[in-house]
């Protein structure tokens, strides 16, 4: 993968990124994309790309999203970590854990709209995000906890997937979290304190079609759930 089609995508990413919050948008976070070890291969990629999340696109659990419009919506059930302190430039997985107050359950909708092997036009159109639901925090699981934890996943109450290897498809959340701060310091920016960061589909993103409901279960921590209509 040329590094420079990676950096002109991230580049015009940010600069929408910096519309939206001049426009009166605020600050959320982040998402890691393409982190799979498939997708790593396939563009040649040492690591997830970056894309932004914004307050706009918060969805609150059991809420109904419009994808009518939509050319084609996926949904991915995630983990989100939740900062305490901003992640240094080339910050090691070490220096990571100690900033991670918290983890939990979260559910990313995306909008293929556009076939996704362009990495340059992906990264700016913000690698397809549309909407996030975040579940609460859990704080005590600081440093990325995720020991005991298990994915199910539902559509339309049947259980379509089960891991307990819930970083098989993303790597370890530390490591993905230390890349995305080097890709963003590239560019003067920051993973910082109060941001959450969503790490990547923890199993094949799943296409969805109105009516459908889509639940995400992070045994032992409450579910979540979205309906598109």
């Amino acid at each position: 993968m040329n590094d420079r089609s990676i950096q002109h995508g991230l580049q015009r990413q940010l600069e929408n990124r910096r519309r939206l919050l001049d426009e009166g948008g605020s600050r959320l976070g982040w998402k890691a994309a393409f982190g799979a070890p498939a997708s790593l291969e396939q563009f040649g990629l040492d690591g997830p790309l970056v894309g932004f999340m914004t307050d706009r696109s918060v969805v609150e659990s059991g809420a109904e999203v419009d994808i009518a419009d939509w050319t084609r919506a996926v949904g991915e059930p995630e983990i989100v970590v939740y900062l305490d302190d901003d992640i240094p430039a080339g910050a090691d997985e070490s220096q990571v854990r100690s900033v991670i107050g918290a983890v939990g359950a979260a559910i990313e909708l995306a909008d293929i709209f556009q076939p996704p092997d362009d990495i340059q036009s992906a990264l700016a159109v913000n690698v397809f995000h549309r909407s996030v639901i975040l579940g609460p925090p859990d704080r005590s699981r600081s440093g990325a906890d995720l020991s005991g934890l298990e994915a199910h996943v539902r559509v339309d109450g049947a259980v379509i997937a089960v891991t307990s290897d819930v970083e098989a498809l993303t790597g370890g959340i530390p490591r993905v979290l230390s890349h995305l701060s080097g890709l963003l310091a590239g560019h003067g920016e920051r993973i910082r304190a109060g941001e959450v960061v969503i790490c990547g589909s923890i199993v094949p993103p799943v296409q969805l079609s109105p009516g459908t409901t889509f639940e995400f279960e992070l045994r032992p921590l409450a579910p979540i759930s979205v309906r598109a209509v």
